[in-house]
């Protein structure tokens, strides 16, 4: 802990802060506890000095706190959240300044906070409602209420969508043995057998209709269903084993988050035995050593590891070790409606947050050209801009019904971070024509003259001239 602390300065105004008021103590009152000056307590409160070993020891056994609760940094995904809910057109053209947001992060965080959290339920009830459709009734608890999905994705993103307890898990079950990546089916099932008394078997599509994987304690069996292809029967079988031999570990995850609704915390189970899946199959140093290697070739990665090209960029997303980072990616997968079916997000961008819907983004386009990868450079409306990676995924066949219910997938990154992938080595990064205009959705996209809209947007009245014909019905 000592070296972790003087490799970096450590700042932790707000935390002390907020420590001492829950005491109720004056600085002076905190100062002679940890036997300092209050001269040097303020300065410490306002980020002016860093924090040095001993106080920190001081401190952890005087207020009885863990020393890392002290040291997690959260400041920064506070500011880059902060800075996108006020890019929100609710909050008018003159928002604060970067100062101004870094000065109520390091001051007033649970200030900034629920402002977050205010607008996360203004977001939510906004988008219930229109789904539910102007004019529709229901009961108003139900519709101001957080999805389960937002509950998954929102501690997903706490985590910086990287869970250090659960990559000790995998390492703990892959136990150093190298296992090459055609055995490890085999090796799986003889795992189950060996430490859960399960048997695998394969069964006909029939045998377990609209089912992939069913779990039987009672008769300790696992059925997969045929319809799973061979890297998916892979995966099944370790979220299996995730899910049963690492329960603890998982559920400790969940209450530190503070879940308390069953079924929210059945969601978040479910996703974080797929993370420790993925963890298994793609050990951390490898996949990483791998990806800079091969500039993030998202089929390579694939191969090399025996995952699906799905799985593979869930995976790119988790690689946030302090120390040993990745390009920070967001994901998104999509019905061929424009529904988000999945979202990670390991950045402070909210393209991920609420896109998806905007017709001039190729993660559309990427259903007319099935498994071909389509990578384009975006701009939002507020300026920032990504590079993405957009593909078709099959889904298993069940039969000649589930054909083509393939979904699409998109990778993204923010555009400083694209020269580090194969896939921008084509383009001139600095064309001022290779950049794409979208928005988040219609409703509540600012950009005018655009030829895609579908809606008028919630926030602002687009010119109308009955004398002149514009690109679409909603203005011109």
């Amino acid at each position: 802990m000592a070296v972790a602390a003087q490799q970096r300065k450590t700042f932790i105004g707000p935390r002390l802060r907020q420590l001492r008021r829950e005491r109720r103590q004056s600085q002076a009152e905190m100062a002679r506890q940890l036997g300092v000056s209050p001269a040097y307590v303020n300065l410490l409160e306002n980020n002016q000095r860093s924090l040095s070993v001993q106080v920190l020891m001081r401190l952890s056994e005087a207020y009885g706190v863990d020393w890392r609760d002290l040291l997690a940094d959260d400041a920064t995904i506070l500011l880059g959240d902060l800075r996108n809910a006020l890019q929100d057109p609710v909050f008018g053209p003159d928002t604060p300044d970067l100062q101004e947001l870094r000065a109520a992060v390091d001051h007033s965080p649970k200030l900034a906070t629920s402002l977050l959290t205010l607008h996360k339920s203004y977001r939510s009830l906004t988008e219930r409602l229109l789904a539910l459709g102007v004019g529709s009734t229901g009961d108003a608890e139900q519709i101001a209420d957080v999805t389960q999905e937002t509950v998954v994705h929102d501690l997903f993103r706490r985590h910086r969508n990287h869970f250090d307890a659960l990559e000790r898990a995998a390492e703990d079950f892959r136990r150093g043995e190298p296992i090459e990546t055609d055995e490890m089916y085999g090796y799986l099932k003889l795992r189950l057998k060996r430490d859960l008394g399960l048997r695998v078997v394969t069964v006909p599509v029939a045998t377990l209709p609209h089912t992939l994987r069913s779990y039987d304690e009672r008769r300790g069996e696992v059925l997969l269903s045929e319809g799973l292809d061979h890297p998916n029967k892979v995966f099944q079988l370790t979220h299996l084993a995730g899910l049963l031999q690492y329960r603890e570990t998982i559920d400790v995850v969940i209450a530190e988050a503070g879940i308390g609704d069953p079924r929210a915390q059945a969601r978040c189970r479910v996703e974080l035995a797929n993370y420790f899946a993925a963890a298994v199959l793609m050990p951390y140093v490898e996949v990483l050593e791998e990806a800079l290697a091969s500039r993030y070739d998202l089929d390579h990665l694939a191969l090399r590891f025996g995952v699906s090209f799905e799985q593979v960029c869930h995976r790119v997303t988790t690689l946030q070790r302090e120390g040993a980072l990745g390009v920070p990616f967001f994901f998104l997968r999509l019905d061929k409606a424009g529904n988000v079916t999945k979202r990670f997000n390991a950045t402070t961008f909210h393209l991920a947050e609420y896109g998806g819907a905007c017709p001039r983004w190729d993660i559309h386009l990427s259903f007319r050209t099935p498994g071909r990868i389509l990578p384009q450079f975006v701009e939002m409306p507020d300026g920032s801009r990504y590079f993405t990676i957009n593909r078709t995924v099959d889904r298993p066949s069940l039969g000649h019904t589930s054909q083509d219910h393939r979904l699409a997938v998109t990778l993204g990154c923010a555009i400083e971070h694209a020269s580090q992938l194969v896939y921008a080595q084509r383009f001139q990064l600095d064309d001022p024509d290779l950049v794409t205009p979208i928005g988040i959705n219609c409703r509540l996209c600012p950009r005018q003259n655009c030829a895609q809209r579908a809606h008028q947007p919630l926030h602002m009245d687009l010119p109308i001239d009955v004398h002149r014909r514009g690109k679409t019905r909603f203005e011109s």
